[in-house]
């Protein structure tokens, strides 16, 4: 948590500096995490998985560690791709894109069954190929504090070597409002998922992003899919919805 709060911290005296900074949106992310973390708190042992036993389970460290971590992103590329295509899961995810002013702390901007459904899905599936040893759980955590940095409101863009890991440019254009933009991009840390399914997009610019609805107080965030559900930009046909 005290890396997190130091990433975070840091990301947004960067934003501070370098841009204008819409507060209102900044309270709302952390009202959202507020509420995820406390959903997680109290229900997540409830759904805790158990599997009977990984595929890969004795391999040396040099080697359970990358594929760990290459699946349980993998997982995350495929979960964030059914969340673009089925209507029940954008009417959750939508939360997380209504930001206007995306930034660090848009990475906390989710759904509080997010964290739930994955839970019972990618997290015992990814389980089932490689164990979740405490070392490799560990490291993919630090790993994932990256999100942090490609949410972020620094205008960072790798160029032509984009398709190695997730950029603030790369992860902006996912969250794009222009048309042109829409269905590309959904890698969380490696785009090299996007490469393979033919998502990936080299970034270029600094697009706005948001969605005509976003929540105003934390009854908005609690209920979030009721309200989602009428978004103009929902999933109502592949062609017209926004990749975000």
């Amino acid at each position: 948590m005290f890396a997190l709060v130091l990433v975070l911290s840091a990301l947004t005296a960067i934003e501070l500096v370098t841009r204008r900074i819409a507060w209102s949106s900044r309270g709302i992310n952390l009202q959202a995490w507020a509420v995820s973390l406390s959903a997680t708190i109290l229900l997540l042992p409830l759904v805790q998985y158990a599997v009977p036993g990984s595929l890969i389970e004795s391999a040396p460290l040099w080697l359970s560690i990358p594929l760990f971590i290459l699946v349980m992103d993998l997982g995350e590329y495929l979960f964030h791709r059914a969340q673009h295509a089925s209507p029940l899961l954008w009417r959750m995810h939508s939360l997380h894109h209504s930001d206007h002013d995306m930034n660090a702390t848009t990475t906390n901007r989710h759904f509080w069954g997010d964290s739930l459904l994955k839970a019972l899905t990618i997290w015992p599936l990814a389980a089932l190929i490689v164990a979740p040893t405490p070392t490799a759980s560990a490291i993919y955590v630090a790993l994932s504090l990256w999100n942090y940095f490609s949410h972020s409101a620094i205008d960072v863009n790798f160029g032509r070597w984009s398709w190695l890991i997730n950029s603030p440019a790369y992860h902006r254009r996912h969250h794009s409002i222009r048309p042109e933009h829409y269905g590309s991009n959904f890698a969380a840390l490696f785009p090299v998922f996007d490469v393979i399914a033919g998502s990936y997009h080299r970034p270029v610019g600094f697009p706005p992003t948001g969605l005509d609805e976003r929540p105003e107080h934390i009854g908005h965030i609690l209920l979030w899919p009721l309200r989602g559900a009428r978004l103009p930009n929902g999933p109502v046909a592949a062609a017209d919805r926004p990749a975000h």
